[in-house]
């Protein structure tokens, strides 16, 4: 059996954001807010590309340029560290910084990523 693709592909485009943003899905948290949108027939990863697509965003609301790239940075380390293991595939993912984020403790903010991804129910045990 093949090992599962731990990639994560990348949300580039306003529209991709917006489509997500757009379900509503979502898990507010101190540190984070996580939105969900399962891929389907009108916006999907084309062949090849990893099963989970991650955008990351920080308003101006969040700090200056050096705060809100902390905050991206985190972010994505937490998303490098929980969805690549525990996230379902099939779902695009977008984390929006909060004015926490950047000075939420380490511990926290990956508690905050995992309790949304359970709240949602895309949480999946790692496998071997």
């Amino acid at each position: 059996m093949a090992p599962p693709d731990r990639r994560v592909g990348r949300l580039m485009r306003r529209p991709e954001f917006l489509a997500v943003a757009g379900t509503r899905r979502k898990h507010v948290a101190p540190g984070l807010i996580l939105q969900v949108r399962r891929h389907d027939d009108r916006q999907r990863p084309a062949d090849g590309e990893p099963p989970i697509r991650l955008g990351l965003t920080a308003s101006r609301k969040v700090g200056n340029a050096v705060v809100r790239n902390r905050a991206r940075r985190r972010l994505r380390e937490a998303a490098r560290q929980i969805l690549t293991v525990h996230a379902a595939p099939g779902h695009d993912f977008v984390l929006v910084a909060r004015g926490d984020t950047a000075e939420r403790p380490w511990t926290d903010l990956l508690g905050d990523l995992t309790a949304g991804l359970k709240r949602l129910g895309l949480w999946r045990e790692a496998e071997g």
